[in-house]
């Protein structure tokens, strides 16, 4: 079903929690005031696929409310990732790669996201380099942190599976 993105209605009230999210970090609020215009809001319903894997990306999301669960179907097999809650941050690295989801994202309970295409973030680019660089660069260290998370859970999973063998 075709979601219908509109505009916030009160872009001041999103600030505190922009202000909590790793990807706006150490932006001043007139930095946030300056791209408050190009979010959006969208609803999901429980059960609702906000993306799937394998689909394009379209936007970064923000979880104003609600509950969102990363999720792996392989042929029937699910593998819950993570949960995502309110003043969680998804779908950027996908976006920022150019790249296809490698996850879906379910929605728990009714979620209201807050979100931005990556066109928008050619418009910061475009209207206010050093914005547009601290968003790219928090971006990457979020990936990192993300990865390295992945990591460290893939390796203790590999040697538990070693000593098992042993």
């Amino acid at each position: 079903m075709k979601k219908t993105y509109t505009p916030l209605t009160n872009p001041d009230e999103i600030i505190p929690l922009l202000n909590k999210i790793s990807a706006f970090g150490s932006l001043r609020d007139n930095q946030l005031q300056g791209i408050l215009k190009l979010f959006k809001t969208v609803r999901y319903d429980e059960g609702e696929f906000i993306y799937k894997r394998g689909e394009p990306s379209s936007h970064i999301y923000i979880i104003k409310q609600g509950e969102v669960k990363m999720m792996i179907d392989d042929e029937g097999v699910f593998l819950e990732l993570i949960t995502f809650r309110e003043g969680d941050c998804f779908g950027e690295t996908s976006v920022i790669g150019i790249q296809s989801h490698s996850s879906s994202a379910k929605v728990v309970k009714p979620t209201e996201l807050i979100v931005i295409e990556p066109k928008n973030l050619l418009n910061i680019f475009e209207a206010d380099k050093e914005v547009f660089g601290i968003l790219i660069l928090n971006i990457a260290r979020e990936t990192a942190r993300r990865l390295h998370h992945s990591n460290e859970a893939l390796v203790s999973m590999l040697l538990k599976d070693r000593k098992k063998d042993i």
